[in-house]
Order: C-alpha cells, then structure tokens, then sequence
C-alpha cells in the first residue's frame, strides 16, 4: 500500500535531514540502548502493575507481627518454633510474552520520522526489555500471508538482543498479510495463558473469529501504526498509486477534493473497524501514527490497565 511514497518522500529530502548509512551492528546498539532507556526510567513499574503474574506462590515463613494476616500463620511451624510465625507470598511472576510483527509490505510506508515498520520494531524492542527485566519469557513471530519466523518465549538480555537484530534485519518472502495464520499458529504454540502483542496497520479483514478465540486464551494487546500517508495524501495533482501488497495501480488526482475525502473514508474505516473488532473481541487496542509519541501512549496504556 503506497510504499513507493517512501522513496518519494525521502528523495526530496534535504541532504541534511537524510539518515545516514549505519550498520547492522550500530542499528541494534542504538535500538538497544533507547529501549534499556525507556525500560529503566519509564515503564519497569508500569509493565509490572499492567501485567499481573500467575498468582502467589510461598516464600518463606517469618515471625508474626503486628498486622499481619492471621490466615497466614503457620501454626505447624509455630509449634515447633514456640513462637508465632506467619507464611510470606510473592507474586508468581513468570509469564510468556509473545510479540506479533506484522512484516507485509504495507508496513514499509511512511512520510514522517518513522515509516510503520521501523515504529514497530522500536515499539517491540521496547516491550522485549520491559519483558526480561521483570524476569518475563519473550518471543517474537514475524508474519505476512504466512508465519515467516518464530523465535520461542526466553528470557535474558542476550536473547533480546537476538531479537533487536531480527528485527532489524528480517527480510520476509511474502508481501500480503494474513493475521488468521498468525493467530492460528500461536494458539497452536502456546499451551498456556500469555500476553500477546500484535504490531501491525490492520489493514486485513476476516481475523475477527481467529482474534476472540486467541483472546479467550491470551491477554491481547492489538498496536495499531498508520502514517500520514494512510490517512491524507498530499497535494502534488494526478498521482500514480501501486498497492504494495497487491502490485494493483490506480492513478488518483490529489487535488480533487472528492477523491481525497474518498481516500480518507477508506482509512477511517480500517481504523473504526479495528477498533470495533478488538472490542467485540475483548481485547485492547492502541492506535498510533508514526509521528505520534508512542511512550506516551503506552505509559497511558500501561496505568489505565493498573
């Protein structure tokens, strides 16, 4: 969908504002370290509040004091002891975070700072560290019309570093998109209830059945990215439109304001009807354009769930 506007865009670019050329191993560094950096200072309570563990497990046992739950005494231990001890619980804090990259073509787009797909590679990394630094499990699926690649749950600094430079470097072999399969292919992998991420524009359909099934099993988080150019196009008279996914053209006058409005709606759509269906579904969803403070959105998100 429209990613040849990305190579339009960038083309008249002032040779000041072109990023420069990196490389794979200083990509993954600078990616690494502003998410250790947002992970630390913004979102390791947040994340932890936001995402309940599995319930509480036994610590230790511990003399009684005032206060204390009297449901908790250990009266076995207090015999023996000859004083009053009480148990001690912590939460249960292991879970398994699976994070769904939506790697179609469509997600090559972008106008702004950011196209789709480098949003949400910095939106995952952020996720991932936040993951392993409350001693969570995380894997990554990459996914178009097919499950490209799956990376299973770990934990540990080295394993999200892994992913950082997969989701730098991946390079998928399809260009449509199909959330079904990806759906599909989790609850197939999974056996136990996870925390599910999905990163993608969601201009797909048909997923609705695959999304309330996955959420009855899972906590599912829906990351909506759009660009500007999803939403707007601008005005620079007839231009010539390839689907990026499909290889369909059009050609459409940017100046007429009744195709405009028309091309508008069409966006508006997809992001009334994602909504709509991650409701329906008893998921959550979080709608963002690439220009958009996504910490923000996401420190919003993280508290509103506490």
């Amino acid at each position: 969908m429209l990613q040849f506007l990305k190579n339009i865009f960038h083309e008249y670019l002032p040779a000041e504002e072109k990023p420069a050329i990196k490389t794979i191993g200083s990509r993954v560094k600078d990616l690494e370290i502003k998410s250790k950096k947002l992970t630390n200072h913004l979102f390791t309570g947040e994340y932890h509040s936001a995402f309940k563990g599995r319930g509480m497990a036994f610590k230790e046992v511990k003399e009684y004091s005032a206060g204390d739950d009297i449901r908790f005494i250990d009266w076995n231990v207090s015999a023996r002891m000859g004083s009053t001890y009480s148990k001690v619980f912590e939460e249960e804090r292991e879970l398994s975070v699976y994070i769904l990259i939506d790697a179609s073509a469509s997600s090559n787009i972008g106008s702004a700072q950011h196209s789709k797909r480098e949003l949400m590679n910095e939106i995952a990394a952020v996720l991932a560290f936040s993951a392993v630094s409350n001693n969570d499990k995380v894997g990554l699926i990459f996914y178009t019309n097919v499950v490209e690649k799956y990376i299973p749950s770990a934990k540990g600094r080295e394993h999200v570093l892994y992913m950082v430079r997969e989701l730098i470097t991946f390079s998928p072999k399809e260009k449509q998109t199909n959330l079904v399969k990806a759906l599909q292919y989790l609850n197939r992998i999974t056996r136990q209830k996870s925390i599910v991420f999905i990163l993608s524009d969601f201009a797909d359909d048909g997923y609705q059945d695959a999304l309330r099934i996955a959420a009855k099993k899972h906590d599912v988080i829906g990351i909506q990215v759009f660009d500007s150019v999803d939403a707007s196009l601008p005005n620079v008279g007839l231009l010539h439109l390839e689907d990026a996914e499909t290889g369909k053209q059009t050609i459409i006058d940017t100046s007429s304001l009744p195709s405009k409005a028309a091309y508008n709606k069409q966006h508006q759509i997809i992001v009334n009807d994602t909504a709509q269906i991650f409701k329906r579904a008893a998921a959550s969803i979080i709608q963002l354009q690439t220009n958009a403070d996504f910490v923000k959105a996401l420190q919003q998100f993280f508290i509103k769930r506490i």
